[in-house]
């Protein structure tokens, strides 16, 4: 009897914590997802969203019609940030809309990791930011779209317990418009490096 792989011991444990799923998500389709999100998506997100790796996202608890629309966004060549373009592009060309609605329900429903406190006063100063926004440069409180817990609201993602890593390779391709999302090309304007440092140390500090 062949032992089991790594591969085969994450799938059978992501099955086991997809505890729920979009009733009208095809039961096969369900099942192609996760095995894509284990032995494809998992080399770099984690075999249930929890990417050990600080330049690739953490997936776990994300808004489901988020991870759906950038998986299309991917696949339509769309968003166009530097991963997006050497990594995603190819990723999500197969995927039908079937499937990117079954993958970002799985990712959805896995449980989201906690927060990794770093420098504290940081992640303080970014608390500050993060609440009330920079007022004498016109940013916005990042908790009116994304939350008070930073839990993500409506279509806004969830951004608590991201990498402080990633949060800042986003925020850069914000301000550069290369991710060409208006509102968040206004906010990244308006912030210096050291604040959107701060703002990303106090996200990957929260549950």
């Amino acid at each position: 009897m062949r032992p089991l792989t790594v591969t085969t011991l994450g799938l059978i444990a992501a099955l086991a914590l997809t505890t729920a799923r979009a009733d009208d998500v095809d039961p096969a389709t369900h099942q192609h997802a996760v095995r894509l999100a284990v032995g494809t998506c998992g080399a770099c997100h984690g075999t249930t969203g929890v990417s050990g790796q600080p330049k690739y996202p953490r997936l776990a608890g994300q808004n489901a019609n988020y991870l759906a629309a950038q998986l299309k966004a991917f696949r339509g060549q769309t968003r166009g940030d530097a991963d997006a373009i050497g990594y995603m592009w190819g990723m999500a060309a197969p995927l039908d809309d079937e499937t990117i609605d079954a993958l970002a329900q799985y990712y959805a429903t896995q449980r989201p990791p906690a927060g990794r406190m770093g420098d504290a006063a940081l992640a303080a100063r970014g608390r500050t930011i993060y609440e009330k926004g920079v007022e004498s440069v016109g940013v916005p409180a990042c908790a009116a779209c994304h939350g008070p817990d930073a839990h993500g609201m409506g279509d806004f993602p969830r951004l608590a317990g991201q990498h402080a890593q990633y949060v800042m390779k986003q925020l850069a391709s914000f301000q550069s418009n290369m991710r060409n999302v208006a509102v968040m090309h206004g906010v990244a304007q308006g912030l210096k490096e050291e604040q959107m440092r701060a703002v990303a140390a106090y996200l990957e500090a929260q549950p």
